[in-house]
């Protein structure tokens, strides 16, 4: 479970900041909003609002972010994430950190860089303990090769087998030392290096950013009969007119008529790549009006569906592109609610766009009913101010970002103000009591010369 992130000298994050899953010790309401982990207390979820262009994306894509840098390292793209509000963050290190927890232990995963360079200053992995300490489970910096904590022990193989790998990373600048102990090295469940493979699948699997306008999911929501009943079943629910799905195979010839032919094609070599690795599949390719299923055979042949939409009594059968914003929008988030797995940290941007406020609160209240005995987190970002209202999330669930004099963004909690119990929550931010909104300037128009 995400237990915090922080983040400094990106995009419009200038200063550190922070956003903190764990439970206020002053709020002692909805025990069912939180998952006990030894004494700590952690938050299933994170409501974060914001004006236009107060950073809400940006915290967003930070884990996706985070995430690329593990997958490709840092690249061209990576040389302008710096925050340009000012001069000297051009060539001042940029730091991320996740702190999260895997099972029953907690850990403290970052790294900090200079983008514009491309140059990883440091990498750090710990373990937390609840009385505050950390112990070093590797650490890492630019002018010193990666070593290990000295509380592990391990093997004279093992020992031998890390220093080769450190050897050989020593003059990596752009890659990270925690996906270099992922490629292609393997270590067996009592060895004693294996916390390498389980932070990296955590950080690389379990956190899922689903962003407002497209989606690539690896989760197996469409590759068997039951799951598609249950997707009828959820659909059904929202009173969009759609009343069951079902996924028809489409051929190659009708992928190389549509735009989506080259990126369908890469993805299809990209999976034929990954057969003999622990990639899931299908993979899902959905954007604007396609969604489309990418499965590979055991011969290595591309397996390729689409789902239909059945209407009610109506005698036709409908194509995705033929359902409204709105209904499109839900496919993107049902797997939210349908994921199985535990342990997953959902990152959603704009969760109500296109949606009808009675859908969004019809979802999230889906989604914490259907999570409410697991692990699964939610952390979305809205405008819908009446979610305030549902009562479905606590204080500390909710979270404001606004611009500084200085354009930079700056999280904060709703916790930190007082209870007002004669307004509702809705009502008192968009009068402004907790700000995050806009901020309108007077305007008018220059009057012309008379001739």
């Amino acid at each position: 479970m995400l237990i915090k992130i922080s983040v400094e000298n990106y995009k419009s994050f200038d200063l550190k900041e922070e956003l903190s899953m764990i439970s206020s010790n002053r709020i002692n309401d909805g025990p069912q909003n939180f998952v006990q982990i030894k004494n700590t207390k952690i938050l299933n979820n994170a409501v974060v609002y914001g004006a236009n262009a107060s950073g809400k994306s940006n915290l967003v894509s930070l884990f996706s972010f985070i995430q690329m840098v593990l997958r490709n390292g840092l690249t061209v793209n990576c040389m302008n994430c710096f925050c340009k509000n000012r001069a000297e963050n051009k060539t001042r290190e940029s730091v991320f950190e996740l702190q999260f927890s895997i099972g029953e232990e907690f850990y403290a995963y970052g790294f900090s860089a200079v983008l514009n360079l491309r140059k990883i200053k440091e990498e750090w992995l710990y373990k937390l303990n609840e009385d505050g300490g950390a112990a070093p489970l590797f650490t890492r910096d630019e002018n010193n090769k990666p070593t290990l904590g000295d509380n592990i022990n391990f093997s004279d193989e093992e020992e031998n087998r890390f220093k080769v790998y450190s050897n050989d990373f020593s003059d990596e600048s752009s890659l990270l030392f925690l996906a270099e102990m992922n490629h292609v090295k393997k270590f067996n469940n009592n060895s004693n290096l294996k916390f390498f493979h389980d932070v990296f699948n955590y950080l690389m699997n379990n956190i899922i950013v689903i962003d407002p306008y497209s989606g690539i999911s690896g989760k197996n929501t469409y590759d068997n009969e039951q799951s598609i009943n249950n997707i009828s079943a959820l659909i059904n629910t929202f009173d969009t007119g759609v009343t069951s799905v079902r996924t028809r195979q489409i051929s190659m010839e009708e992928i190389n008529k549509s735009g989506a032919y080259r990126l369908l094609r890469s993805m299809i070599a990209e999976l034929k790549d990954n057969m003999s690795k622990q990639s899931e599949l299908p993979i899902i390719y959905r954007t604007g009006g396609d969604f489309i299923i990418i499965n590979i055979d055991h011969d290595g042949n591309p397996d390729i569906s689409t789902i239909i939409l059945k209407h009610g009594t109506s005698p036709y059968e409908f194509s995705f592109n033929e359902e409204s914003e709105g209904t499109r929008r839900l496919f993107d988030l049902l797997e939210i609610i349908m994921t199985v797995q535990s342990d997953n940290i959902f990152v959603v941007d704009e969760l109500d766009r296109s949606l009808h406020p009675k859908l969004t609160e019809h979802l999230l209240k889906l989604f914490i009913t259907n999570h409410e005995k697991d692990k699964n987190q939610l952390l979305f970002t809205t405008h819908d101010n009446a979610i305030m209202d549902y009562n479905l999330f606590r204080r500390d669930e909710i979270w404001f970002i606004e611009r500084d004099g200085k354009n930079a963004s700056k999280l904060y909690s709703l916790d930190r103000f007082k209870k007002l119990y004669d307004h509702k929550l809705s009502k008192a931010y968009l009068d402004g009591r907790y700000g995050a909104i806009p901020v309108f300037q007077q305007f008018a128009f220059s009057e012309g010369e008379e001739s």
